[in-house]
């Protein structure tokens, strides 16, 4: 039977749970276990595809086409975890099955109640990553304690430590010790009513993660261990990383969470080798070089919307031992101030995906500047398209050229809604998405990174290059270097006597780690490098 870790969080929300369940996985597997991660969201959308990048940040695409929650990043990029639909539960999709059940009888007339019928249900949805060659399953627990809705799940996890038994079950509780600057003091009592609160629903936490800006004394722990009923060997101080996420697992070695986690779930393991991510972390805090890499997006103000984009340009780096700097460019701010302002002295030009019209000139002028002044450029999902737009109108000559997302009656529609998706009006869950197979033409610099010509990427889109305008693009020096096997679907393109020009339909973000950046962004960082080193 697989061990279960369940990680809840106290006082405030946004404390890392998703980053502390993946550093744990991180450390386990550095002792030869197998591990599953999954996360529970308490709110009542069925998944966070419908949700705003403002309010949610971005939203994590699986292989099997999911949309997930960010965290779901951090699992995998952390881990060698497989993550799939089962990986995160909502509120919303646990109680669509309850009722979908119900209203087909399966219920044989019983009142449906939260308990037990809910919460059988977070029951089958834990079990549903549980394989039999998974040696530990953590679920982390959306949300703070004390929170209405994430009751529930709570209660859920608290009958199944009683179905599995306690010693296949481990409950970590993250909290913070807020240090109050006018008193120069750190205050445990928040973290002494979250862990009552916890304890009055039924769960005694085993070990607690206390998040704090400064070092916390043996006394302070005695402290917390006492009124929180732990072990004080199980007051895991977790002082804010100066530099870097990745630093997170190093601090937790520290501190011997691993060796404790291991000791508590009564399991014998191999020595921890992580060698190769105290490499990685050298590299990240003393790299040799360095470059400054402009993004231009429309949801910039928020530093979650493109969280895995962040995160693979400094894989990217790590592969180049190089650290990236990143130019944040509000896209819109670009059409009022122009793109040689606003871009001057970057070593390469990234422009995301999005949804909606907004900014959207301000990206085709920032392509403009990266193809027309030969600075290294990547384009993804949306960034493709605009780079299509932007390729029509300036270079094929095609005035007002556009996609029918924004301008539906343009003369030259580019880019335009996928024939398939005509008749969905239903906004969940019906894109484009997850992994799809891409055949990819030599000499090209797609080839260059994969160094293959069958490729699989994550999508997440309902609009695609218009497959007439094919020839006409080509004959003015566009080079279509990847297509769906169909030969239906462009998915690559690059522009000829260029030093770097790639855009994507698809994210490859997704599929990028510290220990293994993904092709395109090595290659990209490295085109940003070559620029720098040039100019």
């Amino acid at each position: 039977m697989a061990k279960h870790i369940f990680v809840t969080g106290g006082v405030v929300s946004s404390l890392g749970k998703g980053l502390t369940a993946a550093s744990i996985g991180m450390l386990l597997e550095s002792r030869g276990l197998k591990v599953r991660l999954q996360k529970f969201d308490p709110y009542i959308n069925v998944d966070a595809g419908t949700m705003n990048p403002f309010q949610h940040g971005e939203v994590y695409v699986t292989d099997d086409g999911a949309e997930t929650d960010l965290d779901l990043g951090h699992y995998e990029r952390f881990t060698h975890t497989i993550v799939d639909r089962h990986s995160n539960y909502t509120t919303g999709k646990i109680y669509n099955t309850v009722i979908s059940k119900e209203r087909k009888g399966e219920y044989l007339g019983n009142t449906v109640q939260v308990v037990p019928h809910i919460t059988n249900e977070i029951k089958e949805a834990i079990k549903s990553v549980s394989a039999a060659d998974v040696d530990v399953v953590i679920t982390e627990i959306g949300g703070t304690v004390g929170d209405i809705e994430g009751l529930p799940f709570l209660e859920g996890i608290r009958q199944f430590g009683f179905d599995v038994g306690k010693q296949n079950v481990l409950f970590i509780h993250l909290t913070l010790l807020p240090y109050l600057r006018a008193s120069d003091e750190i205050k445990t009592k928040p973290t002494q009513h979250s862990v009552g609160k916890l304890r009055e629903i039924g769960i005694q936490p085993d070990i607690l993660i206390c998040r704090t800006e400064k070092p916390i004394t043996e006394e302070m722990k005695s402290k917390i261990a006492l009124f929180c009923n732990v072990e004080i060997t199980s007051v895991i101080e977790e002082k804010d990383v100066d530099f870097s996420i990745y630093e997170v697992p190093l601090v937790f070695i520290e501190q011997g969470l691993d060796t404790l986690i291991l000791k508590k779930l009564r399991m014998r393991t191999k020595r921890r080798d992580i060698s190769r991510w105290r490499e990685l972390i050298k590299t990240l805090l003393k790299p040799k070089h360095e470059v400054e890499i402009a993004i231009v997006g429309k949801y910039i103000r928020l530093q979650d919307s493109y969280k895995s984009i962040y995160e693979a340009l400094i894989h990217g780096g790590i592969e180049n031992n190089c650290r990236v700097r990143l130019r944040k460019i509000h896209a819109e701010d670009i059409e009022t101030q122009g793109a040689k302002k606003l871009l001057k002295g970057v070593n390469a030009i990234l422009v995301p995906g999005g949804f909606g019209e907004r900014g959207i000139e301000g990206k085709i002028q920032a392509i403009n500047h990266a193809r027309m002044n030969k600075i290294p450029f990547f384009g993804i999902c949306l960034g493709m398209q605009c780079a299509t737009i932007e390729f029509a109108r300036n270079v094929c000559k095609m005035k007002d050229a556009h996609s029918t997302e924004f301008r539906p009656d343009t003369p030259f529609p580019v880019v335009s809604l996928m024939e398939e998706q005509k008749k969905i009006s239903n906004m969940g869950g019906t894109m484009r998405l997850g992994a799809y197979p891409c055949k990819i033409a030599k000499k090209t610099h797609a080839h260059k990174a994969y160094q293959k010509t069958n490729i699989a990427e994550r999508h997440r889109h309902r609009y695609e290059f218009t497959n007439r305008y094919l020839e006409e693009f080509k004959k003015h020096g566009l080079i279509f270097s990847g297509i769906c096997p169909s030969g239906e679907l462009v998915e690559i393109i690059e522009v000829k006597d260029h030093p770097w020009f790639t855009a994507v339909q698809f994210h490859p973000e997704f599929k990028s780690k510290p220990t293994g950046a993904h092709p395109l962004f090595r290659d990209f960082v490295a085109s940003a490098l070559k620029s720098k080193n040039e100019t």
